[in-house]
């Protein structure tokens, strides 16, 4: 693969891009695949979930901090451009940081939509990564809005009469959907009982709706986990390095559990696969057939 192959990820706060497919955009770095985040938020409502960082000074400068833990996360996986949306952490439904006017779900449709074709055609990916249309199991506003951009977004890159000032008209080829997959959860639940240790997997996430019947992608990072953990140890607020949530489970055990990155491929302008282990199937093909003339 080359530079000639783009892949493009849409988050919604600084520390997702870390959680969500890190493995996979490590992966395709590795192999010389262009690397583009957007990140929508700037986190400034999430909690400081690690105590060393519990401090006035942080909370007081928690917006330059989660951007200074995210620069330094996206260069351990290996992107190689960050673009910030520019919208301020809406909190969760509800919260007082709904209402703020410069919240990203406040944000008129259209103006968010037009940010991201503007980016989605100056950077050119074949392959865009996004937060699903099913998100029962955790619907923050952010993340609902994610979505909620991602699919007008994608439809508009290619239009000349869409937002013709957000730059030359770009097609991506793929858009596929992150997700937790029930076997994985089953599957690293398991590990923690068989050691002997406390499970962070309660009965609630048993009850969150399965979305495994879905998935069609299933990425091999079992040689990425390192990379993901001090991804998210990057994330210094928001991250506690006790978490058994993250780190529970002695190195490599979670990668022999489950060693996938799961994704479900939404759209496809190159047709579909029943089942697939790499996001460019189709595009990679098409790509070598033009180079070979």
């Amino acid at each position: 693969m080359s530079k000639e192959l783009r892949l493009l990820t849409i988050h919604a706060h600084p520390d997702d891009e870390s959680s969500k497919g890190a493995g996979t955009v490590a992966l395709y770095a590795d192999l010389g695949v262009g690397t583009t985040l957007v990140c929508c938020t700037g986190g400034e409502e999430g909690d400081i979930l690690n105590p060393a960082m519990d401090r006035p000074e942080v909370r007081s400068n928690i917006a330059s901090i989660r951007k200074e833990e995210l620069d330094k996360a996206a260069k351990i996986i290996g992107y190689d451009t960050v673009h910030y949306l520019g919208y301020r952490d809406s909190g969760m439904e509800d919260s007082e940081a709904n209402a703020h006017p410069d919240c990203f779900a406040m944000a008129p449709l259209d103006e968010a939509v037009e940010r991201l074709v503007r980016i989605i055609r100056a950077e050119r990916p074949h392959v865009i990564v996004t937060y699903p249309d099913d998100q029962q199991g955790y619907r923050h506003p952010d993340h609902l809005k994610v979505f909620d951009i991602s699919i007008p977004a994608w439809e508009a890159a290619g239009d000349p009469n869409l937002f013709p000032e957000a730059g030359d008209p770009w097609q991506p080829l793929k858009l596929y959907y992150t997700t937790w997959s029930r076997k994985r959860i089953e599957a690293l639940h398991k590990v923690f009982l068989d050691l002997g240790l406390e499970s962070p997997f309660n009965e609630d996430w048993f009850k969150r709706p399965s979305q495994d019947h879905r998935i069609t992608t299933k990425i091999d990072v079992s040689q990425y986990g390192q990379i993901r953990n001090d991804a998210l140890l990057a994330h210094a607020t928001q991250v506690d390095p006790e978490s058994t949530f993250w780190f529970g489970l002695p190195s490599g055990a979670a990668a022999e559990a489950y060693p996938w990155d799961d994704y479900v491929l939404a759209f496809s302008r190159v047709g579909e696969i029943a089942e697939e282990g790499d996001l460019f199937v189709g595009i990679r093909e098409s790509e070598e057939s033009e180079n070979n003339g």
